[in-house]
């Protein structure tokens, strides 16, 4: 079953240059990892530090191994600084049927 994430990031106003940087190489990892299907960062039209990722994953497990790779190896250290606050992660599944 595909999986849809969506990180919701708030960044700080003054960081929003190295946050591109930082994000993107962070994304080019995200996008290489096996049954990752796609990343696009959506930014808010009127708060340009409030960012969307939505992810799209093969499988549950594909997700489950890419979250597990994050806590571990692939640990992400220099987002932290940027951030304005704690961010969000939520995940969902499709219902055709609706």
């Amino acid at each position: 079953m595909t999986i849809s994430a969506i990180l919701d990031l708030r960044l700080k106003k003054e960081s929003l240059a190295t946050a591109r940087e930082v994000v993107g190489r962070i994304l080019t990892e995200t996008r290489a990892f096996e049954g990752c299907e796609g990343v696009d960062v959506l930014i808010d039209a009127d708060d340009e530090t409030h960012w969307l990722c939505f992810e799209k994953w093969s499988t549950a497990e594909a997700d489950a191994a890419y979250r597990e790779w994050r806590a571990g190896p692939g640990m992400i250290k220099d987002l932290g600084p940027l951030l304005a606050g704690a961010p969000g992660l939520a995940k969902y599944t499709l219902d055709s049927a609706i």
